[in-house]
């Protein structure tokens, strides 16, 4: 579902290596943005996989409500993040904008056409798809064998690989998100948080505390290996 918040959208051709995409041809395609207010839908659960989308601002969450009234996010995407690639006609999941986000969407024919007549662009998508499944067995793992504090340890050090600014490592998602992410609840998380807090292996910065300073990533690592 497209929700174009800009009243101006912006619609250049670029190229596909603009797009962090390796391409041998490298030709130019249209892509258009949009910008999404915190809250809004980009697409929705079983609606049609026409378009292939990237992050250039922002960040995105994908996610499912579960029979029960629950939400379990199965992924973040964060800037120049390509996600919405699917291998069926739908999406499977429901994304949304957890905070005022650019998106940029391409049409996924003009991809499988330009991937038709370049290996190297067809290889990208096909490790694009492979990463995805990684992802997604890795989460899987956390979700089922994990105790609190690995899985929250293994969330930071996740988002410490992404979130490349400076020392300090600023979070776009809340603790329900979190939660959501880790299969766990609002206050376990905070008080796993606060755990790692008093144990000296990381420390807050600002008043939402979504400001997170690695001091002992052994320490944090340490924590994520444990059975």
């Amino acid at each position: 579902m497209f929700a174009r918040v800009s009243s101006n959208p912006i619609a250049p051709p670029t190229t596909l290596n603009e797009l962090g995409m390796e391409s041998a041809s490298n030709p130019k395609i249209a892509l258009n943005e949009f910008i999404y207010k915190r809250g809004i839908e980009i697409y929705g659960e079983k609606e049609p996989a026409d378009y292939v989308y990237q992050v250039k601002t922002g960040a995105v969450r994908s996610y499912k409500l579960l029979s029960d009234g629950r939400r379990q996010i199965g992924a973040f995407h964060l800037v120049s993040d390509i996600f919405g690639l699917e291998n069926g006609g739908t999406h499977r999941f429901t994304a949304e904008a957890i905070v005022d986000t650019t998106v940029r969407l391409i049409k996924r024919q003009s991809l499988e056409l330009v991937a038709e007549s370049d290996a190297m662009v067809a290889r990208n998508l096909l490790s694009m798809t492979t990463r995805n499944l990684r992802h997604a067995e890795d989460h899987m793992l956390l979700l089922g064998r994990k105790t609190s504090i690995e899985r929250v340890a293994a969330f930071l050090i996740e988002m410490d690989k992404r979130l490349t600014t400076a020392d300090v490592m600023a979070l776009p998602m809340c603790r329900r998100d979190i939660a959501d992410y880790l299969g766990l609840t609002l206050e376990t998380v905070s008080r796993a948080l606060s755990r790692l807090h008093g144990l000296g292996v990381l420390g807050f910065t600002g008043h939402s505390q979504r400001q997170i300073v690695l001091l002992d990533r052994s320490r944090l690592a340490s924590l994520d290996l444990q059975n």
